[in-house]
């Protein structure tokens, strides 16, 4: 695949463009989120949102809670405070009679289904084929019908450049393809959000390029994205806004290209020195 990369003002144009119809509407909000483990403050406060179309990057050293928001908007983490939304509508809660409450199961998987998770690790299933493994939750949790499913899975593989290899196994794959297919399982869901928790850190460095190549084409298409990464050039030419997160508190927010080349905080200045 062609690695093509759009500038910072065709970002800012795509970003117009696909909120013009819904003028000052998140898709995402996340209003005074807080989460600790074991007394250990991880996430103090934050507040953001994401538009539709938006690609939103969160950078910041390791520990500084990045994998931590992006596990509570996925619903994998239960927040200790704070609401986050999608569509305006509450994640893992519902409002009756004034008071906020646990969504039953159901509701949850429902509303999980609607946020697209890429980890490190690809966390495929190593007994599936890569056919499987992207038709499993269309099928189980959507109700679609296999022939459905099939096509769309087959239609994304040629999308993340594996055309056939659906039938091989995760084990037959180097990272960067079982990183692709992860990707195609998680779009198979057709989210309204898609999340990647620093998808190229666990590739040898000769993979991370046909990566980053996925995740521009679908910036490019118009995909509501938030990725975690280390990868300043990806993040200063393709995403809309950067966050420097430090400390579990959001220390700068602002353009791409801004803060990757001219933050305006010490402590950003700071963490982008030390990747130079």
């Amino acid at each position: 695949m062609s690695h093509s990369t759009p500038t910072p003002d065709k970002a800012a144009q795509r970003t117009a463009d696909a909120t013009a119809a819904e003028p000052g509407r998140p898709v995402v909000r996340i209003a005074q989120l807080h989460k600790s483990y074991d007394g250990n403050r991880v996430l103090r406060g934050i507040d953001a949102d994401v538009h539709r179309g938006e690609v939103l990057c969160l950078i910041g050293p390791s520990g500084s809670g990045k994998s931590t928001l992006l596990r509570c908007v996925a619903q994998l983490e239960t927040p200790d405070a704070g609401v986050i939304a999608v569509d305006d509508e509450p994640l893992g809660v519902r409002l009756h009679r004034g008071r906020l409450h646990r969504l039953p199961p159901a509701a949850a998987r429902r509303q999980r289904a609607e946020v697209g998770m890429v980890f490190q690790h690809f966390n495929l299933f190593a007994h599936l084929t890569v056919l499987e493994n992207i038709i499993e939750a269309p099928v189980r949790v959507r109700g679609q019908s296999r022939q459905e499913a099939v096509a769309a899975a087959d239609a994304l593989l040629a999308r993340v450049g594996l055309a056939g290899r659906r039938d091989s196994y995760p084990s037959q794959l180097s990272g960067g393809q079982q990183q692709r297919v992860a990707i195609a399982r998680a779009l198979a869901m057709n989210p309204k959000v898609m999340l990647f928790d620093e998808p190229t850190s666990a590739l040898d460095p000769e993979l991370v390029g046909e990566v980053l190549d996925v995740l521009t084409e679908l910036a490019a298409s118009g995909m509501t994205m938030i990725v975690a990464t280390h990868e300043m050039d990806f993040a200063r030419d393709v995403a809309d806004r950067v966050v420097f997160l430090d400390q579990g508190l959001i220390v700068e927010v602002g353009p791409a290209h801004q803060v990757i080349t001219a933050p305006e905080q010490a402590r950003t200045q700071a963490f982008l020195r030390r990747l130079a």
